[in-house]
């Protein structure tokens, strides 16, 4: 989800083919509208089958979105590009390409410094097998291009980020002051005990894998929610409160149908740190509170 000209958009597949974006004045009212599909996979071809993870992200002026998709096989899936044809964020939307990451990749994000600067972070294999997933950095030479071939930024290392399979992934930026975090998902997707860590960086040399520290878990199952991951960030309407948005499960068992998407406020230590508090337990939309909202409900992201 982004905030831009005073409306949320939310960025998301839907059967594994179709990239759609929705639209409100509110974070909860995201979960209500039904969206507008921007851009249909090919019948066949290298990005033809599981589109995972689009994120909308403004640069230059222009709309794009990145997303992972392959042709059927596992083992294939890249990144890719969607650059929008007008300035309507759900209007329609050209494939612009793979971008060349060497190698297995998913959840591709883009932390921006301003001007010129960009960099490029995703999860990818570290060969050409699957077991192991690390979070990889390369700066951007324009907003389909990378510069430079990819640096290994994170290795899933600590027992959290190792249940079911050792995973680091679905990397998101967050900033505030002279700070830049990543706050990434770790351990199985799959299972309860998915959840979320943090690098910090406070230097701004963001291609220095020394650079960042890592803590964890930040954000992670109780007794009531399970599978805590893949997140993103918004500031309210008033632009004074933060929100993390984050999916969740309903069951123990693993497996993917049993999650919805919510929204919630959080705040910050005194050490300058994101504070996100406990999941609260799974609501209905007309359960949503000031601090907290559904998005989606579990019967949709089953679709």
């Amino acid at each position: 989800m982004i905030h831009h000209e005073g409306q949320y958009y939310y960025c998301e597949s839907r059967n594994q083919r179709n990239i759609v974006i929705r639209r409100s004045l509110t974070i909860a009212g995201v979960g209500t509208d039904p969206g507008v599909c921007v851009w249909h996979a090919p019948a066949t071809g290298r990005n033809s089958s599981a589109v995972w993870a689009p994120e909308l992200h403004r640069i230059g002026g222009r709309w794009f979105i990145y997303y992972a998709a392959d042709d059927g096989r596992n083992e294939n899936h890249r990144m890719w590009v969607l650059e929008a044809e007008t300035d309507d964020p759900q209007g329609a939307y050209r494939c612009r390409g793979e971008v060349q990451t060497g190698g297995w990749a998913i959840d591709g994000t883009v932390l921006d410094l301003g001007g010129a600067e960009r960099y490029f972070i995703w999860s990818g294999w570290p060969g050409k097998r699957n077991g192991q997933q690390n979070l990889y950095i390369s700066p951007m030479k324009d907003p389909v291009t990378l510069a430079f071939s990819r640096t290994l930024l994170c290795v899933p290392d600590q027992p959290w980020e190792r249940e079911g399979m050792p995973i680091c992934e679905g990397p998101s930026v967050l900033r505030r002051n002279n700070d830049i975090f990543i706050i990434y998902s770790a351990s199985g997707s799959w299972t309860p005990d998915y959840c979320l860590g943090l690098l910090h960086n406070r230097t701004g040399d963001v291609m220095n894998p020394t650079a960042w520290e890592k803590r964890g878990p930040v954000f992670q199952k109780t007794e009531h929610v399970w599978g805590i991951g893949h997140c993103s960030f918004v500031k309210s309407l008033c632009q004074t409160e933060d929100w993390i948005l984050y999916h969740s499960k309903s069951l123990k068992q693993h497996g993917w149908k049993d999650r919805d998407v919510h929204a919630k406020r959080f705040t910050w230590t005194a050490e300058g740190l994101p504070d996100f508090g406990t999941p609260p337990p799974r609501i209905a939309a007309t359960d949503a509170t000031p601090d907290r909202a559904i998005i989606t409900t579990p019967s949709f992201l089953a679709a």
